[in-house]
């Protein structure tokens, strides 16, 4: 009977829990029902509003039926109601109306009594009571609408449709507004409207608004009491254009020509090109500009822009400039090396040609110091911003500042008014980079974004590219400038509004000890800051997101740049100065005299070159190096392939290593098509230099084509770039007396020249797989780009040492240890070639694998 009921009580519990079971699925069912719906709701709502999104967008103009019409407005109708219905009332936030509580012609006694409550009840527990709450809620609603919100109206908003844009904003905090100058007169002038003019009228009208317009009068009186004025102008204030326009129409040019230097070759051409715009005349004519391997002007050229070192290398032809009446030496606070030549010799020729006006230009409020340089000259000032600028620090430091600035660019995008934006980075790595990001997180967001024209500037890029920046902005579109340092003085950009400051810059640095360059990113001076920031004050107010704070600002940041010249290889100074005669290097006038130890080993290594003798004068060989606007080591190369009868190849590799390591490119997604292409060239381990001969001889048969180049993954604008200077080249060598002979098929003697010009650049491998320079013993390494990094020869020369993570060797060719002796006997002894621990000379052809 026990086991009768046990098994009645399990047969019990199993029907039960089967039930159970049952009751669970069905509950289960219901709720995962419920949830479908919801989510079919809400995806069936998206859909329904991106039809009419996309109706709008694509039909906008249209004509459209009546049946199309009535269905476009049925569909909003349907969108507005389900919409409303959505909407859940119990998650508004501010005071409402209790329910009404009256239903059924009944009267509810707990819920009346529940409305009476309500109101005091806090909205935090809800069952607190506070007799205050009521006016507690109101208070709080009333202040929230009266906060300062930055950006969109609807901070939830921006998130939920721009989060594909940026994850993260970031907070930035206002500082100081740098004060404009002149605002009210110049306002009511550029409001004029200028649209029924010609172009050139417009150009004209334009050239009164610039502030320099009124000082005109004053500096050409200045100008004709004063032999040298320091003119102080902040860039934008119209001194690179207009002063040399003033001096023209003066009459200054009847005595001869006005010569205006740049720091940079792309300024050059660009001011060039506007001025020869405002004067109506041909680009080359009477408005001509000269830069290093391309001159632009004419027997008729009286206005003449040039870059520094061009007029430099002038007065290797003519010492004492007869040809020009004025010199202007432009965006002197750069202080680049030639800049700084420049000040010595005009400072000098003034002294004897009363009859040259020579005015120095520069953009920072350090001008006593040119003044005191240039024997207490008058300092003539020029109010430049036109409008008040708002800095604005980070509240932290930002980790990666390339990061931080494209997020910047896109908060500014989606939350500032209309205005352009210029950004400052380091170069061209990563002004490609932020480009690429920028247009991926735009792209395919419809018309939820404005349109965003994203405009490279630096130095390689071709002329017809670096001329969009000056485009006018489409209405509706906002234009993002991203450049390098080359927009902080030497360029003006109209409508920029906006300018992001990371704070860093490439900047060069020579150790004449090791005679290695290091191109390191660093930090920017305080007076750079500023010139940044002044950018963005120039068609109104403006505002600077510095992506720093204000401490490091204020306790980290240099007040002025270092110059160029204490920091750079002074060869081709030195070989500069000794053929414009100037041979005592160290009493010369410099305005910030060079190490002692950079102008020692410069004038060894001339020495070591044969172009200075013993007596410290220029030799032969020196004087046709002069010729060449090349590094000594390339010009020495050159003269020697004169022995060798082969200059013909020689120019060809001077020239493809001139335009630097931009030949070759790797795209992200086709790196090892790229490797290869670069790898066929580099077949029997001839090594880079001939590898990049071999290049230019292979687009040179293919008639110079251009999908030669896109098929071998070369960069075009670089091998036009190479053309043109190997033209130059050719030209200059009937001037320094060398024939033009071809030896092509002997690559050993290729080889051997050089090593002329490069021998002091030699080193061997080491057990370690490293390398150690030959006379100064220094760990190198072969840069991972070089046909020979998995090689390793036994004896390399290199063409320049770069540290970047390490200490890398750049285009590497395998030589023979005895051609050191050979070539450069009085640098190189038989023990300095012979293998460590041995009497015998090493073979040269011998490679690690076969040790």
């Amino acid at each position: 009977m026990e086991s009768k009921l046990t098994r009645h009580e399990e047969e019990e519990a199993v029907r039960r829990s089967k039930a159970m079971e049952q009751d669970d699925t069905l509950t289960l069912r219901k709720v995962s029902r419920q949830e479908y719906l919801k989510k079919r709701e809400q995806k069936k709502l998206d859909e329904l509003r991106d039809d009419i999104e996309d109706e709008q967008y694509l039909f906008d103009g249209v004509t459209l039926t009546e049946a199309e019409i009535r269905e476009m407005r049925y569909k909003r109708e349907i969108f507005e109601l389900a919409k409303k219905r959505s909407e859940d009332v119990d998650n508004i936030s501010e005071y409402r109306m209790p329910e009404a509580y009256d239903q059924d012609g009944g009267v509810n006694q707990e819920k009346r009594f529940a409305a009476a409550v309500q109101r005091y009840r806090d909205l935090g527990t809800g069952d607190k009571m506070n007799p205050f709450a009521e006016q507690e809620a109101w208070e709080e609603h009333q202040i929230g609408k009266a906060t300062l919100k930055f950006g969109s109206k609807d901070k939830k908003k921006i998130s939920e449709d721009y989060q594909f844009v940026f994850e993260d904003q970031i907070e930035f905090i206002k500082d100081t507004v740098m004060r404009g100058e002149n605002v009210k007169g110049l306002l009511t002038e550029t409001a004029t409207d200028l649209s029924a003019k010609s172009m050139l009228q417009n150009l004209q009208d334009e050239r009164k608004t610039l502030p320099i317009y009124p000082f005109r009068d004053e500096l050409i009186q200045a100008l004709n009491h004063h032999q040298v004025i320091v003119i102080v102008g902040e860039t934008g204030s119209g001194k690179t254009t207009q002063i040399p326009q003033y001096l023209h129409e003066a009459g200054y040019t009847k005595r001869g020509k006005i010569g205006c230097t740049q720091p940079r070759r792309v300024a050059a051409m660009s001011v060039a090109a506007r001025v020869s715009q405002e004067m109506g005349v041909k680009l080359g004519h009477e408005v001509g500009y000269s830069i290093r391997f391309e001159d632009c002007t004419s027997e008729k050229t009286v206005l003449k822009y040039m870059t520094d070192g061009m007029l430099l290398r002038e007065f290797l032809g003519e010492p004492d400039l007869s040809s020009y009446s004025v010199v202007m030496v432009d965006e002197a606070h750069e202080r680049t090396v030639s800049t700084d030549i420049l000040f010595g010799l005009v400072k000098d020729i003034s002294r004897f040609r009363t009859d040259l006006k020579l005015l120095i230009s520069s953009a920072t409020l350090d001008a006593e110091k040119f003044s005191n340089y240039f024997d207490a000259a008058p300092i003539f000032r020029i109010p430049g911003r036109r409008f008040p600028v708002e800095i604005h620090y980070t509240k932290s430091p930002e980790a990666d500042y390339l990061d931080a600035a494209i997020v910047s660019v896109l908060q500014i995008h989606v939350t500032q008014p209309p205005g352009d934006i210029l950004v400052f980075l380091t170069g061209q790595e990563e002004i490609e980079t932020a480009d690429e990001i920028l247009k991926h997180r735009t792209r395919g967001l419809g018309t939820k974004i404005a349109e965003l024209i994203i405009c490279p500037i630096y130095a390689n890029l071709p002329t017809e590219l670096q001329a969009k920046i000056f485009e006018p902005t489409p209405e509706g579109a906002r234009k993002v400038v991203l450049a390098t340092n080359i927009a902080e003085t030497s360029l003006t950009i109209d409508g920029i509004k906006y300018v992001i400051d990371p704070g860093f810059c490439k900047m060069k640095s020579y150790n004449p000890r090791s005679g290695m360059e290091s191109l390191l990113i660093t930090p920017i001076s305080k007076a750079s800051a500023n010139q940044r920031a002044g950018r963005s004050g120039r068609t109104g107010p403006g505002k600077c997101f510095r992506l720093y704070t204000l401490f490091n600002f204020q306790n980290d940041m240099e007040d002025n740049t270092v110059p160029e010249i204490q920091r750079t290889n002074l060869a081709n100074v030195v070989l500069t100065l000794k053929s414009l005669g100037i041979n005592d290097l160290v009493s010369f006038d410099f305005m910030d005299p060079p190490p002692a130890e950079a102008l020692l080993k410069a004038v060894e290594m001339l020495y070591a070159l044969s172009a200075l003798n013993k007596l410290g004068e220029l030799t032969l060989a020196g004087r046709k190096m002069a010729e060449f606007p090349l590094d000594p080591m390339l010009s020495k190369m050159i003269v020697a392939s004169d022995k060798y009868k082969c200059s013909e190849e020689i120019i060809s590799i001077a020239a493809m290593l001139s335009v630097g390591n931009s030949i070759f490119y790797r795209p992200k997604d086709k790196q090892v098509h790229a490797d290869n292409a670069r790898l066929n060239f580099h077949t029997g381990n001839v090594g880079d230099h001939i590898a990049l001969l071999k290049v230019y001889n292979s687009w040179k048969e293919t008639n110079f084509s251009t999908q030669w180049c896109y098929e071998n993954y070369i960069q075009v604008r670089s091998m036009k770039r190479a053309r043109d200077i190997r033209d130059q080249l050719q030209g200059l060598l009937e001037r320094a007396e060398i024939e033009l002979l071809s030896n092509e098929n002997d690559l050993e003697l290729i080889k051997k020249v050089i090593t002329s010009g490069f021998f002091h650049h030699s080193a061997r491998l080491q057990k370690s797989g490293a390398y150690q320079t030959v006379k100064f013993p220094q760990t190198v390494h072969i840069h991972p780009s070089s046909g020979l990094a998995q090689v390793l020869p036994r004896w390399v020369i290199y063409h320049e040492l770069v540290l970047t993570t390490k200490e890398y060797m750049r285009q590497i060719t395998e030589l023979k240890p005895e051609w050191l002796v050979e070539i450069a006997p009085h640098y190189y002894k038989l023990k300095d070639v012979e293998d460590p621990g041995s009497k015998k000379m090493p073979r040269g052809e011998g490679r690690a694998t076969m040790d």
